[in-house]
């Protein structure tokens, strides 16, 4: 087969974007859900439908042990990381608030406080440093100037791969009467998250990267007494339908409509799967995300962005080479060598300027469930003969 018509590639190293391939309980569960459990999970009381209702309450409760969560009807599901945020955000924030943001965070964070701005909500920027680290005293100082609603942060970097300091800022808003809000799209999964240890008021997850789940399902986490209005409204399996207000119970009050089962029950399975075998995926991960990140910057001409070897990361490499551009780069690892791997802005220009790459972009591989050894060595081989030809 000719390279160009190469359905799978050789060596998946795009685990920032989706994770990809699934473990195989994943897979077995949304197999399942769409073999058995067909009924509309909520909305009936035969047998297929409560096998339905059930098989989500057992996932929402495998997702909360997982991170921590002591009460899983504050683990909302959603349609993915970014609807999490825009409920986190849209739904707790108000016409005179005042955010204070980091400048490293990815679209589905700054595209709705650009919204918010222009609906009235004062947004504050701490800058990061060029590894991609917020300063905690740089967002004390933030906090202190006016009176602040919420602070704002990512967990970890979709560029830089940096992990914040989430668990000092919570301390900081908190201590300022703030609440702290963050998206953790890149953290589960790569990291050991726990929620109640964070201290977080909210906590917005993809299910689809580094926790191992299907496409299209994510969990927003809101701390017991904090609501958030209803972005969406409809049909829910809580309480009567005679009513046109929303129920107030969660999770129903923030899941109108059918749920995703399919993606909902492998989400589960994946939560399942990585209470047995994370620590040791995490271990693997951050060992071959070393050995790529040593390796790039021994190839002439190549910089790496974030945080040094030796610093923790989750497992995202970019880099830029002085020379060849990026989007170059990954179109001949696709085409000659079957590797995936992304180029360009990543969703994230504010992360990008920070961090010195807005004009040119940068090349970047995510190592997570499934990469071997062996696709290190390929795509750092791939690299010095793109770079040196």
């Amino acid at each position: 087969m000719s390279a160009d018509k190469r359905a799978v590639p050789v060596a998946y190293l795009d685990h920032g974007a989706t994770s990809w391939p699934k473990p195989q309980p994943v897979i077995d569960a949304v197999v399942r859900a769409l073999t058995e459990l067909g009924g509309n999970p909520g909305r009936g009381a035969y047998a297929m439908a409560l096998d339905a209702s059930r098989a989500i309450f057992e996932a929402r409760r495998a997702c909360a042990q997982l991170l921590g969560v002591a009460d899983s009807r504050d683990l909302l599901f959603q349609s993915g990381c970014t609807a999490g945020c825009n409920l986190m955000l849209k739904g707790t924030l108000k016409p005179g608030d005042r955010v204070v943001v980091g400048s490293m965070e990815h679209n589905a964070v700054a595209r709705p406080l650009a919204h918010l701005a222009r609906l009235g909500i004062e947004i504050a920027v701490v800058k990061a440093d060029r590894t991609g680290l917020i300063d905690p005293d740089d967002v004390e100082r933030a906090v202190r100037q006016e009176p602040t609603r919420a602070v704002v942060c990512q967990h970890a970097s979709n560029l830089t791969g940096t992990i914040q300091l989430v668990g000092d800022l919570a301390d900081i808003a908190h201590e300022h009467g703030a609440i702290m809000l963050v998206d953790g799209a890149q953290g589960v999964g790569h990291l050991e998250v726990d929620i109640a240890a964070l201290g977080v008021d909210a906590y917005a997850a993809s299910g689809h990267k580094g926790m191992l789940g299907p496409q299209g399902v994510g969990l927003l986490y809101l701390a017991p007494g904090l609501e958030a209005d209803v972005q969406i409204e409809g049909g829910t399996g809580a309480g009567g339908s005679e009513s046109l207000e929303m129920p107030a119970e969660r999770p129903d009050r923030y899941e109108a409509g059918t749920a995703n089962t399919p993606g909902i029950v492998g989400l589960g399975a994946a939560a399942g799967f990585l209470a047995g075998e994370g620590a040791a995926q995490r271990d693997l991960e951050a060992d071959l995300a070393r050995r790529l990140h040593e390796g790039i910057l021994g190839i002439e001409g190549f910089r790496v962005l974030g945080p040094p070897p030796g610093v923790p990361r989750v497992p995202i490499v970019s880099a830029v080479h002085e020379r060849v551009d990026g989007d170059r780069i990954a179109f001949v690892l696709d085409r000659t060598y079957g590797i995936a791997a992304r180029a360009g802005l990543h969703c994230a220009p504010w992360a990008h300027d920070t961090v010195g790459t807005f004009e040119c972009g940068a090349v970047r591989f995510g190592v997570g469930w499934g990469t071997t050894g062996a696709h290190i060595e390929l795509a750092l081989r791939a690299l010095h003969e793109i770079v040196s030809s």
